[in-house]
């Protein structure tokens, strides 16, 4: 990678005003990547206070059901119920040792902003998420969960009122108060040093994942699968694998089918390579356009993808598909029925790849990123599917 660039991906594409700010902040962040007591004060909250490490549990009745061997890396135990806590807890003790006061984060199904406003509370600083109209209606649970914790809920009413819009609103309240704020972004997007940042962070996951499935089966996996979004959960797993045989796949939102128009897929579907909230990937658009997009999960309904992972597609080193919005709720099910486990939303979507997979693939082993629990989606689920509550 070139400074800020996987391959042409990536990049630092803002205004000059935020030039010196994410200088200054990839200055701060190499130096503590070097800082033996910031290791450690990260390795004690994410063990004592996250609850890491995370099991890497043998899905024993979802393997003999589909014919291949499941492991799922447990990322749904975290404290706050998904795997944004690694990160947020490394960037608010980043934002602590800069002398920031005050931290703001984006949200789409509310887990990074539960998980910033968490962080932000255990460490004393003043909390601002901003969340799409439309996620906060469908994601109520954790808009009070934030509030709760001591946050701001600043609801955006602007665009398609979900992702991508919280987004604009972060950078724009980011470029005003910088001097005293950092932006705790929640996926591995945006400008350099952010994708950075968010991977380093959420690489536990694979580091742990390694460990464990050699320790298990005495070989890495055949397949790593996790769901795709911005892509912070998949590259966090697919980061300790890169230099082997085992293959990756990431899940994007399928939502209504490509065909619609109504879905999330940047690379399995229709996206285009473009520049979106400071970094050049793949993007849906319609002639520099940004296109409202579609999914069922609000942490997956997301216009762009990491650059990182705009990369590892076009180096093959890993695959994009897509999964539809009845596809995830099937696998949301699923997954309950088999193992008594309830998945978030995106999570399904990885889930709901597993069927096809099997079907090529027996007797292989997979290890998919449980990203999230589905507690705050249920109600949700439960309105789709006509239940009472």
């Amino acid at each position: 990678m070139n400074k800020g660039r996987f391959g042409e991906f990536g990049g630092r594409y803002i205004s000059e005003l935020l030039v010196p700010v994410l200088e200054e902040l990839e200055t701060a962040f190499e130096k503590v990547k070097e800082d033996k007591e910031f290791k450690n004060k990260l390795d004690y909250y994410l063990s004592k206070y996250a609850g890491r490490p995370t099991p890497l549990y043998f899905a024993e009745n979802l393997s003999k059901k589909l014919g291949i061997k499941i492991y799922l890396k447990r990322e749904d135990l975290l404290h706050t119920g998904a795997h944004k806590i690694n990160n947020t807890i490394g960037q608010v003790l980043l934002a602590r040792t800069m002398g920031k006061k005050r931290v703001i984060a984006e949200t789409g199904a509310g887990q990074h902003g539960v998980a910033t406003a968490t962080a932000a509370a255990l460490f004393g600083l003043e909390c601002d998420v901003y969340m799409g109209k439309e996620d906060a209606e469908r994601q109520k649970l954790n808009v009070y969960r934030m509030k709760l914790l001591g946050a701001n809920v600043n609801i955006v009413d602007a665009g398609s009122r979900t992702l991508k819009d919280a987004i604009n609103e972060a950078l724009r309240d980011y470029a005003t108060n910088f001097k005293d704020t950092h932006y705790v972004l929640g996926s591995a997007l945006g400008p350099y040093p952010y994708p950075s940042i968010v991977k380093y962070f959420q690489s536990v996951i694979g580091i742990e994942a390694r460990t464990q499935i050699l320790e298990a089966e005495q070989c890495l996996p055949d397949y790593l699968v996790a769901c795709v979004g911005g892509g912070s959960n998949a590259i966090g797993l697919f980061a300790q694998f890169l230099d082997d045989n085992t293959k990756m796949i990431g899940v994007e939102a399928g939502g209504k089918g490509i065909s619609t128009g109504k879905h999330a897929a940047r690379i399995s579907g229709d996206g285009q390579k473009g520049v979106l909230h400071g970094s050049l990937s793949y993007i849906l658009q319609d002639n520099g356009q940004i296109r409202e997009t579609h999914s069922v999960s609000a942490g997956l309904d997301y216009p762009a993808i990491g650059p990182e992972h705009a990369y590892l597609h076009e180096l093959k080193r890993a695959q994009y598909v897509s999964v539809t919005d009845s596809e995830a709720l099937e696998a949301f099910h699923l997954l309950a029925e088999t193992e008594g486990i309830i998945p978030a939303l995106e999570s399904a979507h990885a889930i709901a790849y597993l069927p096809k997979l099997a079907k090529q693939n027996k007797n292989k082993i997979i290890i998919v990123n449980l990203s999230g629990r589905g507690d705050k989606d249920v109600e949700h689920v439960a309105k789709i599917e006509g239940a009472n509550l």
